[in-house]
């Protein structure tokens, strides 16, 4: 079983501490604006977990979002005071699906995704501060960009990217 950790790393001391383990396949991290915790993403369960680093809760941990429609590969902050979410393939039915089985090997889920078995449905969501969804963006054959892997905000335009692609593509959030 392959076992992943959030770890800090204190620059004057530099030591190096343990936050989080047993986490499958983290993949983005965020710090929230007010700077009182930390999400994680974990891909291969389609879920997001939140570590506290301040306040009455500084060390406990819980689940932020879960059964996500897609697979989450990295997290930004949006300017609604939420996040950005991209996600790199989407889950077939999110409840139970062979990705979900398979999330117990991820080396097996790592080698089908690699293999591109995996359809170019692109998905990017947007979740308000408490993790419910506020809004999506969808390219369901990937026409314009395929596996979305970042999504960040700048200024009115959410910009996408994808491990796939040698280009990022640029989304007037005025205009939608």
């Amino acid at each position: 079983m392959n076992m992943d950790f959030l770890l800090e790393y204190d620059t004057v001391t530099k030591e190096l501490k343990v936050l989080m383990v047993g986490l499958r396949f983290p993949n983005g991290v965020q710090l929230s604006p007010a700077e009182d915790f930390v999400l994680v993403q974990e891909t291969t369960m389609a879920s997001i977990r939140r570590y506290y680093v301040s306040s009455l809760m500084k060390g406990g941990a819980d689940m932020f979002v879960e059964n996500m429609p897609g697979l989450p590969d990295n997290i930004r902050l949006s300017s609604s005071g939420g996040h950005w979410v991209a996600m790199l393939a989407v889950r077939p039915n999110p409840g139970f699906s062979l990705l979900d089985f398979l999330s117990e090997q991820p080396w097996i889920k790592r080698m089908i995704l690699k293999e591109k078995k995996v359809p170019k449905y692109s998905l990017v969501v947007e979740l308000s501060e408490t993790g419910s969804y506020r809004r999506s963006f969808r390219d369901p054959n990937g026409v314009t960009v395929a596996y979305v892997s970042e999504a960040h905000e700048h200024n009115g335009y959410l910009y996408l990217g994808s491990f796939r692609s040698p280009f990022i593509c640029r989304l007037s959030l005025q205009h939608v």
